[in-house]
């Protein structure tokens, strides 16, 4: 760990990047008014000032009072970060649990992360998991905020909210060309425009293709992206703006569940990293459309009006192949597959409005932000399973030898599904108070009001709730650029279980804690932090002792103390020097009252994103782009009876390991530029998860070059 540590230093103070062309500032005088014509570039670093997925006031980083991290566009290009599952390995205490090739658990201080929010609006995830890796193309940056997010979700789990921020129409015309090709036939072209129409309106087109092969067998994905956005200044204090995106995914030879991971004396599995369950007729499309509409308004007082309308559906098909059991050492044999037909239809309906503005009391100016929000969400879903060939596909081979040619699935047998509908209506304000000089104190609160309706597989998901979800922030300004904070704030997730009583449990109810300093440098060009925090869920359902006895359906449960976690961040991002951009970070934690959890879930996380701008050879940039995670584990039971060790305890382990990309950038003229990226230099193999009890190998050493023109 000490030679780790040293070059994590290393690595923090010798690759970095910033790159800032002085703008040249001419005056011209024209009917007897000054006219100031800017020109020049500023080539957009690792820093971020402003986030607004926190709390809709008009703060800086270093003035929230939570733990925040910002995935620049600088840093998505730099290291191709083209879906979000990519660019949010990246992310302080972010962990992306890649279960399969195209759904994927993430999770942040030990519980799930499901709040994710486009401009500050959205809904937890239907079931908790993202299906395929969405197209980060048409994103500005990537918001994390850790923690519970009380003031602008309110439901869902102490762990993070995930904020992208669209790409909107730019006030000059910038067109922007990219065009990669890699490794295993990896083949993308980008198209990003904007330009001002009229002195009035401005618009922004992107799109994608994307197609490529894998190093998994038979896996390949087709990627189509198209979005528009279009903006109107309706009058000097009114504006309106409309956009839509599109995203299609078609992936072939995709997982559904993985490889084993143990054999039947318990030993672990090596398979090679191509190694591939799935069926040669397997795939997975999803489409997703989200269509926004945002009307903002200015009144003359210092207060704004904005309001915003999100439509978003997601419909998906899919044929999947399933593999299980626990193959022999020695034959590799005793593993079986079954089909299934999986379809998915989901619409996420929001309209959120707020006014903010400042105000006087007791002779010193204060913000304040007041908003309704309402929600709906419906999904209807449904499986089919193929017994005709027995229950499965008994006569697999050993996986090494298995190249995906199934019996084509009868897919009619067993038909199940879901049909649940979710509101939510919330109302929601938040106060930042000038208490006295360079301290302030942010109060808020959230009243949601939660219902379902509906089955889940037979399930039923009838519950309703009512919570007021409190936040309290305190923040002192030690010096210009010191700050020092302290907050507190709350999440809850309804329950659909019921109490012997026969009555739904209450909610499960997280709390955050937190304490932390900030720290600006050059002129906010870097900032840096710190944060100890203290979270936890309580009211977590559990059976009920006394109905143990009782058929499952009889059942009851019981609110205990769920999983609670605490430990420490640290944070830096922005420009180290001239020339030098870092983006770095580290995540300490332990967790307590889930032991499993605690075992899958990795204590520490390292993060480094960097580049160096070499001063000697003009147009070259170089960087790297690190994470290291330490050792985690899951036990998978006991070796089975009729061998020597049977009873004997199943533990898969994977042990810390680290993922070095690298990159090189030179640009031939201000116009035209190649990158090239080197992902997995060490060939470091590794498992992707162990969130569930099977797992596949993350990707090799592989390269890909991009060549990029802009106007």
């Amino acid at each position: 760990m000490n030679n780790f540590k040293f070059s994590f230093i290393a690595v923090s103070v010798f690759f970095a990047t910033s790159s800032v062309a002085f703008d040249e500032v001419t005056e011209n005088k024209e009917n007897n008014f000054e006219k100031i014509e800017v020109t020049g570039t500023y080539i957009d670093g690792y820093a971020a000032n402003k986030v607004g997925g926190a709390s809709r006031l008009d703060l800086s980083i270093i003035e929230i009072p939570q733990s925040v991290s910002v995935i620049s566009n600088a840093q998505m290009a730099d290291y191709q970060l083209k879906d979000i599952n990519s660019a949010l390995d990246t992310a302080t205490g972010l962990n992306i649990e890649r279960i399969e090739t195209d759904r994927t658990y993430y999770t942040a201080r030990g519980f799930d992360v499901t709040n994710f929010q486009v401009d500050g609006v959205g809904l937890p995830l239907t079931s908790g998991n993202s299906h395929s890796d969405e197209d980060t193309a048409i994103y500005e940056r990537v918001e994390v905020i850790r923690g519970a997010n009380g003031l602008m979700t309110g439901v869902g789990n102490p762990s993070a909210t995930v904020n992208f921020i669209r790409k909107r129409a730019t006030s000059d015309t910038q067109i922007s060309v990219n065009g990669t090709v890699g490794s295993w036939n990896n083949r993308r072209l980008e198209v990003d425009v904007s330009t001002p129409v009229s002195e009035s309106v401005g618009v922004r087109f992107v799109a994608v293709q994307h197609e490529t092969e894998s190093y998994l067998d038979r896996y390949e994905k087709d990627k189509s992206v198209l979005y528009g956005f279009v903006e109107a200044e309706l009058s000097d204090s009114t504006n309106i703006s409309i956009s839509h995106s599109y995203n299609k995914s078609e992936a072939t030879g995709n997982l559904w569940g993985a490889n084993p991971l143990y054999y039947t004396d318990g030993s672990a599995t090596d398979f090679d990293s191509s190694i591939n369950t799935s069926a040669d007729w397997s795939y997975w499309n999803v489409i997703k459309n989200n269509t926004v509409v945002e009307l903002n308004h200015y009144f003359n007082n210092n207060w704004s009006l904005r309001s915003t309308y999100s439509r978003r559906t997601t419909d998906e098909d899919s044929e999947l192949f399933y593999v299980y059991g626990t193959p022999n050492r020695e034959t590799g044999l005793g593993l079986t597959g079954y089909a299934s037909e999986y379809i998915k239809d989901d619409e996420h309906t929001l309209f959120d409005a707020y006014i903010s503005g400042d105000f006087n009391l007791f002779g010193r100016s204060h913000e304040l932000v007041a908003g309704i929000n309402f929600a709906q969400m419906s999904y209807i879903e449904g499986s089919l399973y193929d017994y005709t060939t027995g229950n499965g596909f008994p006569e697999m081979p050993a996986l090494e030898d298995w190249d995906g040619n199934a019996t084509r699935a009868t897919l009619k047998d067993a038909p199940a599904g879901s049909d649940v509908s979710n509101k939510q209506k919330a109302v929601y304000f938040t106060a930042r108070f000038n208490v006295f000089d360079n301290f302030n104190a942010i109060v808020g609160g959230r009243y949601n009001d939660w219902e379902a309706t509906g089955t889940s597989y037979s399930v039923e998901q009838n519950t309703e709730a009512a919570e007021f979800i409190p936040y309290l922030g305190l923040v002192y300004q030690m010096t210009p650029e010191l700050m020092a904070y302290a907050s507190y704030t709350e999440t809850f997730v309804s329950q659909t279980a019921q109490d012997i009583n026969d009555k739904l449990l209450d909610p499960v109810t997280g709390k955050n804690k937190e304490i932390g300093i900030k720290h600006s440098f050059y002129d906010e060009l870097l900032i840096a932090s710190f944060a100890y925090f203290d979270t936890e869920q309580v009211n977590v359902a559990a059976l009920d002792p006394r109905t143990l006895s009782l058929p499952i359906d009889k059942q009851r449960y019981i609110g205990v103390d769920g999983v609670s976690s605490h430990g420490y961040e640290f944070e830096v991002a922005g420009q180290l020097a001239q020339g030098l951009q870092i983006s770095a970070g580290i995540t300490d934690f332990s967790i307590s009252g889930e032991n499993i959890i605690a075992d899958y879930t990795p204590d520490t996380l390292i993060k480094v994103a960097a580049t160096y701008n070499v001063p000697k050879v003009e147009g070259l940039t170089l960087g790297v782009n690190m994470r290291w995670q330490d050792d985690i584990s899951r036990d998978q039971g006991v070796v089975g009876e009729g061998l020597s060790n049977a009873g004997q305890a199943i533990i898969t382990t994977q042990k810390a390991y680290e993922v070095v990309n690298l990159m090189a950038r030179y640009e031939f003229t201000n116009n035209v530029s190649v990158t090239v990226n080197a992902n997995n230099v060490t060939d470091k193999k590794y498992l992707n998860s162990l969130y569930w009890a099977q797992s596949y190998y993350g990707a090799p050493t592989n390269y890909s070059a991009t060549v990029t023109w802009k106007l």
